[in-house]
């Protein structure tokens, strides 16, 4: 007679990893693009509360610009933050891709579940977090969020100069295509088997995934998990913590 009273076995803990070592041009000059304030209060700090969020993460490691992990602590430290969560501060590398990988070699034994999110998403909902871990738990090896396409997507022949016209050669189908966020979640050991085996840059850490010729999988993103990358997008994003704000009361 088998023993239904024993105890299920705990749920794989999350942890996350946030490469802000990016210094943001496209926002214009001043401080890394992390740590531009949006509400008063630097991105990175948002982005580091939306990933605490969920109860899965109990670590969160951000990757910061390789001489600034001192002000990086300094700014954790000064902000209100959940004390179920722990968070490490490494130093970055030169690319995205180096960066991912020194936060992953930070990450403690006991966390089988990694994600990996942009600083510059700093208002995903806690429910898109939670998809993606629960994803992951369900038994895929990579998540991402990911949303359909609103506008029609034109394949091109790029032009040689900027501003000059670019023949169309195909017009994808748009119901195939998904415009991909982040957090993206990942088994631990197919994450850390693609940074040792995938050499090539890739855009993303699913894509690498992808390099292996293991499937990834997508869950619903959410609208306001969009990417500050504009001066528009800081717009955008102010006027979304507003409204927040105005509902949660505060």
């Amino acid at each position: 007679m088998s023993d239904d009273s024993r105890p299920s076995p705990a749920p794989a803990r999350a942890a996350a990893v946030i490469p802000a070592a990016g210094r943001g041009v496209r926002l214009g000059p001043g401080a890394p693009k992390a740590l531009r304030a949006l509400g008063g209060t630097p991105m990175l700090i948002h982005a580091v509360r939306a990933l605490a969020a969920s109860r899965a993460v109990t670590l969160v490691v951000v990757v910061a610009p390789p001489e600034g992990a001192a002000e990086v602590r300094s700014l954790l430290d000064a902000h209100s933050l959940p004390e179920r969560t722990d968070f490490v501060v490494v130093p970055g590398g030169e690319s995205r891709q180096e960066s991912v990988r020194l936060g992953l070699d930070a990450l403690p034994p006991g966390h089988d579940i990694v994600l990996v999110h942009d600083a510059a998403r700093p208002l995903v909902p806690v429910d898109t977090v939670d998809a993606v871990i629960e994803a992951v738990r369900d038994g895929a090896r990579a998540v991402v969020p990911a949303l359909p396409l609103a506008d029609t997507v034109k394949e091109v022949d790029p032009a040689t100069a900027p501003g000059e016209p670019e023949p169309v050669v195909a017009t994808p189908e748009r119901a195939r295509l998904r415009a991909v966020q982040t957090p993206q979640g990942f088994d631990r050991a197919t994450l850390i088997q693609a940074h040792e085996s995938v050499t090539d840059e890739v855009t993303d850490d699913a894509g690498m995934v992808e390099r292996l010729g293991l499937t990834v999988v997508a869950v619903p993103g959410h609208e306001e998990a969009f990417k500050v990358t504009r001066p528009l997008d800081l717009v955008l994003a102010e006027a979304v913590l507003a409204r927040r704000r105005l509902n949660d009361g505060f």
